[in-house]
């Protein structure tokens, strides 16, 4: 009974700070969307746009912490204080892209072509000059000119959630940008106490204790010494994919909550 009645509470705080957010991107939509079609692209709009949506997600981040929805604890936050990095994590709630935009300047990801056509969603996608993942092959080269303008990439190289119990499978596109755009990467460990928000998952059907949130942020590591020796770079990306895949279980493994 104890645990149904917990249950239920943390449902309504979810249900709570996500009508929030709702009725923030709408006024935030209904807000950029006529800027975006006003102004034109620059520099300037493109780094106010970001700065702005990095205000809301903290603001929601704020939200979910002080109504007791989840905790959070950030160790290395200091080392997203920089430009142009690619900030690799690992994904296994739907909040993980709030809350990492929420800590790093200028963030920068790739969104849903959907997006960009959506009229709520659509004005911050274009202010903020998000890349948009229809563009194919120049998805790439897009990342990297956005990580070569400051800003600071954020990929999931998943592609989407883990699911709880699978194992967990790296796509390419994060070693290709990683490889092709000669980056060093900002590994982001991200480890919850709690299954919540995960894969195939409700939101009305949280977890019984309040889920914390670790967010642990790597070393840098240099791409170029891993890579050097094994081939073209299509071969590098391979290669890299599965290097990335075998330190982030490591990774994982040694900062998740059991240890903590």
């Amino acid at each position: 009974m104890k645990n149904a009645l917990a249950r239920w509470w943390r449902a309504a705080l979810f249900g709570f700070c996500f009508a929030m957010f709702g009725l923030g991107g709408l006024l935030i939509g209904l807000t950029l969307f006529p800027l975006s079609l006003l102004l034109p692209r620059s520099a300037w709009r493109e780094k106010t746009a970001k700065h702005f949506i990095r205000g809301a997600t903290g603001l929601f981040v704020w939200l979910m912490q002080v109504t007791g929805a989840m905790s959070l604890t950030v160790h290395g936050a200091e080392k997203l204080d920089r430009e142009g990095l690619l900030v690799l994590a690992n994904h296994p709630s739907l909040i993980d892209v709030v809350i990492l935009m929420s800590l790093i300047p200028r963030p920068d990801c790739v969104v849903k072509a959907a997006l960009w056509r959506n009229p709520v969603t659509g004005g911050p996608v274009r202010m903020a000059g998000y890349i948009s993942n229809a563009t194919g092959p120049e998805l790439v080269a897009d990342a990297v000119g956005s990580m070569e303008r400051g800003n600071n990439l954020i990929v999931f190289p998943e592609g989407t959630r883990t699911v709880p119990g699978d194992e967990m499978r790296f796509q390419r596109g994060a070693a290709n940008i990683a490889v092709r755009g000669q980056r060093v990467i900002t590994p982001v460990v991200i480890t919850v106490s709690e299954q919540t928000l995960t894969k195939g998952s409700k939101w009305y059907r949280p977890p019984a204790h309040r889920p914390h949130f670790y967010i642990e942020v790597l070393d840098d590591v240099a791409v170029e010494p891993l890579v050097a020796g094994t081939g073209e770079p299509a071969l590098q990306a391979r290669w890299l994919t599965t290097w990335l895949e075998q330190f982030f279980k490591r990774e994982i493994a040694r900062y998740g909550p059991a240890d903590r």
